[in-house]
């Protein structure tokens, strides 16, 4: 990770709420998806956001993305704050700003062969000619490992590993500065996997990257993240840097998590947090301390006092007892 004054993307107090109404269109409460998140991201790193799903990950990148318009709190790319741009004005930021979704084949038009999906943002983001687009449309499917011949293919005639490759190289010909990933490995064989997780380096390396790893698969994510986020019910419960979260979890989500990543051989975290039930509904968050209700540690003051991320052992814990 190179080390500048500023950070590439600072989240603060970040808060999305969805309305949720009845019948008559009357509103009649708020799921709080996100729900005061700050974070921020140096050019170069890769920071992982790690939960369970459904604790606001993907809510989180595409408000930060703009499909979102967030309910409270600021989002400053680049020292710009981009939460509240008119739309005209966010297109500006979208060529150093992009998003690869889950599932890559819904992102590609089932009606369009790649050479198209691959010139598209060209046309829209890039004032070149036919073959200058085709020349930039060459070295970027070279480098996501792909073909010349795959530029005649439509999307359901690719495989999965292939379909990401494809919506990468889509995003790689604006040469962005940040890539937010979600779930880039979900659905793919292990050796496919490896495969992409090897590319996600190569082109963080040739294209000065700075990524942004959602992911509830704590293996890939110690393997491609310097700092990680942990995430509960739309809100932040520990940060720092992997190696030592992995090696001393703070707060008990964070250990329940590790606890329950299968081994085979290795030693397990020595505290055996088993985390039962399902995470409350964000619609009702509990009182306090939002693991309450699953936390083997809580106490009373859980109930009547939220925990406030604070440094402990250098990184950010929210836990009463961390």
């Amino acid at each position: 990770m190179s080390v500048t004054a500023a950070p590439l993307l600072e989240i603060v107090d970040l808060v999305r709420h969805f309305p949720v109404r009845n019948a008559f269109g009357r509103r009649t409460g708020w799921i709080r998806a996100v729900d005061g998140v700050s974070l921020a991201v140096w050019p170069g790193e890769t920071l992982g956001l790690v939960g369970e799903s459904g604790c606001g990950k993907s809510t989180l990148g595409k408000t930060v993305m703009g499909i979102y318009t967030p309910t409270a709190g600021d989002i400053r790319f680049a020292g710009r704050e981009i939460g509240h741009l008119p739309a005209r004005e966010r297109r500006a930021v979208a060529a150093d700003l992009q998003y690869v979704y889950q599932d890559p084949g819904a992102s590609l038009d089932p009606r369009w062969k790649v050479v198209h999906s691959l010139h598209e943002p060209l046309k829209i983001h890039a004032r070149l000619s036919r073959a200058e687009r085709e020349r930039e449309v060459g070295a970027i499917l070279s480098a996501v490992g792909l073909p010349d011949a795959h530029l005649d293919l439509y999307p359901h005639e690719l495989s999965g590993g292939q379909q990401r490759r494809v919506a990468l190289a889509r995003i790689l010909t604006l040469r962005p500065r940040m890539v937010i990933l979600d779930e880039p490995t979900s659905g793919l064989d292990v050796s496919v996997q490896a495969s992409v997780l090897k590319l996600f380096r190569n082109l963080q390396e040739a294209f000065a990257l700075t990524y942004v790893f959602f992911s509830h698969d704590l293996a890939v994510v110690r393997a491609m993240c310097a700092r990680i986020a942990v995430m509960y019910l739309g809100t932040i419960v520990e940060l720092g840097e992997t190696a030592a979260i992995f090696e001393q979890p703070r707060h008990p989500y964070t250990r329940s998590l590790l606890a329950a990543v299968p081994r085979i051989g290795g030693r397990r975290v020595t505290l055996d947090f088993a985390l039962e039930g399902e995470p409350p509904n964000p619609r009702d968050v509990p009182s306090g301390c939002r693991f309450r209700t699953r936390c083997p540690l809580a106490q009373d003051v859980c109930a009547v006092e939220e925990p406030r991320l604070r440094e402990v052992d250098g990184r950010r814990v929210a836990c009463h007892f961390a």
